[in-house]
């Protein structure tokens, strides 16, 4: 008991500081701990295990609307990002580079995987030839790297695991109607999985992603009156 008293004592009071509560849960829960470079996090075995279930939860849902797993390389070269100069340029600040391999200089550096469109479209370019082979429905579950300045754990940090899927319709309405059936999953997951009441909606433009016609969310509300994007 006095043990289970001096760990609660070793939580700062939610009331007196949100910011340092979050990470004092979720390090005394042994969900985490630091890893030696900075912005990244190791994901002990507690903080895997919901990992896992979230994946066991999630994956036979984007299956039961015809998706299929499939993974893509973490290295993408800079003339892949440089195509979609839009897209490129809103991830430019965060993209982790390689630069030499093996003791020499590469003839192209490669990008540490931030997102996988490039790489992925590239892919389908190949694959799809005509509307025949439409729909394509893709999910990967990966890491990616994002190098952030400011980081907290499983919010934020430099790198970090999750589910993306892209798919390919044959008309932009297809393409919405997709977009807004896992938006649907999203929701459910979380409100009734998760128990994490959340609001969907549409991004505003400035809150839009580069090169993106429209963003559709579910935003989390915190306890200290921030909205948190919970997925995408």
């Amino acid at each position: 008991m006095n043990r289970d008293k001096d760990f609660v004592k070793e939580i700062t009071p939610k009331s007196e500081d949100f910011s340092q509560w979050y990470v004092d849960v979720v390090t005394k829960a042994e969900l985490m701990d630091y890893a030696p470079v900075k912005g990244c996090m190791v994901i002990r075995p507690y903080g895997y295990a919901i990992w896992e279930s979230i994946q066991a939860e999630l994956d036979p849902k984007f299956k039961a609307t015809g998706h299929r797993n499939a993974y893509f390389p973490l290295f993408i070269p800079e003339s892949f990002l440089r195509r979609e100069a839009e897209h490129f340029e809103g991830f430019t600040p965060q993209v982790a580079w390689v630069t030499r391999g093996g003791g020499e200089e590469l003839a192209e550096p490669l990008a540490v995987r931030p997102t996988s469109e490039a790489v992925i479209c590239s892919m389908y370019s190949r694959w799809i030839q005509s509307y025949r082979d439409l729909p394509v429905l893709i999910n990967q579950w990966c890491n990616v790297v994002r190098w952030e300045k400011a980081t907290r754990p499983f919010l934020r940090t430099s790198e970090f695991l999750w589910q993306e899927g892209h798919t390919c319709h044959r008309t932009e309405e297809e393409a919405e109607a997709e977009t807004l059936a896992i938006l649907e999953i999203y929701r459910e997951f979380a409100e009734e999985f998760l128990a994490i009441p959340v609001i969907p909606g549409l991004k505003t433009e400035s809150e839009r992603f580069a090169g993106a016609l429209r963003t559709y969310t579910i935003e989390a509300l915190m306890s200290d009156g921030k909205a948190l994007q919970a997925g995408t």
